[in-house]
């Protein structure tokens, strides 16, 4: 076997990237054991290992760069959560991702969608002028002077035909909850979240303060967002860039709106429904109760919990830029998720995020359960609710 090269200028790149924790890990392997790639089989599961692919940065080494190794992690933090430690595991993989991206090294499916972001302002090839076609029909208030909220709609929603929905499910509710919202509308770029977690930190720069720019242009002061990803990313890292405001996500707001009784939520259905946690709102955010108090204002409703749920929720595997990725059949943490659902006996599994909702509709299609599970995102049940 051939002796590998120990360089401590590429483990203090590393770490001057963000990786300030890397020598931290002790190698204990907690996070291997936790890690969801240990769920599922396939040749990404069997190269992936975190606890390995810490150790090779500590010691500047090759071999993380392998594009298996390096960007096969969805940046969950089941690892980081219990790290016993305390680890920035996902500032380390973000760092070690930079150090190849940074080079002009980004994997060939990557290179269109940070290309994209670059030009259009959004990861998903979407023309600028058609970020708000997703209003059409729904007289969406333009964010002004005397608004409250702005309401930040994800990439996603404004350019996915099925995560759409959700953008205009959350506009009807906060409408008919009487909030004081609205929109800016084609100026704004991607919140950068996945960009970075990529790796291309000038990207995330540009996009963040392109938007730190605008907004505070506009005087905004509260945002409501639709995504758990744009949700942490405003508020854990725009501030340092000199983007401070009071941001909430949906499910949040409106849970409060329904326990002071100022959102309705009349029509209801008699269906067992689970509510699958996403990585951003759960365990990275802690927002847990809201989306399940919503849930159970819904009437008639029977809420099922899965097996691993709240802390312990298992990653749908879209995060960290995974959403682009192209996965087997079989290898899918998602199908796993639907697995579980149908095992706990729901008819319907629900989520509050628009990776989620795509990434367990594909397991739910690749598994061939659509007959059994309906996959939806909770602002869609609200909406429905409402009439």
């Amino acid at each position: 076997m051939e002796p590998k090269v120990v360089s401590m200028e590429m483990r203090d790149y590393i770490a001057e990237m963000g990786a300030e924790t890397i020598n931290w890990c002790m190698q204990c392997g907690l996070c291997t054991n936790l890690c969801p790639w240990r769920q599922v089989p396939g040749e990404t599961s069997e190269k992936f290992n975190i606890r390995h692919m810490q150790r090779l940065g500590q010691m500047g080494m090759e071999g993380f760069e392998e594009e298996l190794i390096l960007f096969a992690c969805s940046t969950c933090g089941m690892c980081q959560e219990n790290c016993p430690r305390g680890v920035k595991i996902i500032n380390n993989v973000r760092s070690m991702r930079g150090s190849i991206v940074g080079a002009g090294m980004a994997p060939a499916n990557l290179r269109p969608i940070l290309g994209s972001a670059h030009a259009n302002g959004n990861p998903w090839s979407g023309p600028r002028d058609k970020r708000t076609a997703w209003q059409e029909g729904l007289d969406v208030p333009a964010f002004g002077p005397d608004t409250e909220y702005f309401l930040f709609v994800c990439c996603h929603s404004c350019y996915d035909p099925r995560s759409t929905k959700v953008a205009r499910s959350v506009a009807k509710v906060l409408k008919h909850a009487g909030v004081s919202f609205g929109v800016i509308g084609a100026e704004e770029s991607c919140c950068g979240e996945s960009m970075r977690k990529l790796g291309d930190e000038e990207l995330f720069q540009k996009l963040a303060q392109s938007n730190i720019d605008l907004f505070n242009s506009k005087g905004v002061k509260k945002i409501i967002t639709t995504s758990p990803h744009c949700l942490w990313t405003f508020k854990n890292e725009y501030p340092e860039l000199g983007g401070e405001w009071e941001v909430i996500h949906y499910t949040d707001l409106l849970a409060q709106l329904l326990a002071e009784g100022k959102l309705s939520l009349p029509k209801g259905m008699a269906k067992k429904v689970a509510y699958h946690d996403p990585c951003y709102l759960g365990r990275h955010s802690k927002i847990y109760d809201a989306p399940r108090k919503l849930l159970e204002g819904l009437p008639d409703v029977q809420p099922v919990e899965l097996n691993r749920n709240r802390e312990m929720s298992l990653c749908c595997a879209g995060g960290g830029g995974r959403i682009w990725a192209e996965v087997p059949m079989g290898e899918r943490f998602g199908e796993l998720r639907i697995t579980d659902a149908v095992e706990n006996g729901a008819e319907m599994l629900t989520t509050a995020c628009p990776y989620c909702l795509n990434m367990l509709t594909d397991a739910c299609n690749s598994l061939n359960k659509q007959d059994q599970l309906e996959i939806t995102e909770l602002s869609e049940l609200l909406a429905d609710s409402i009439g």
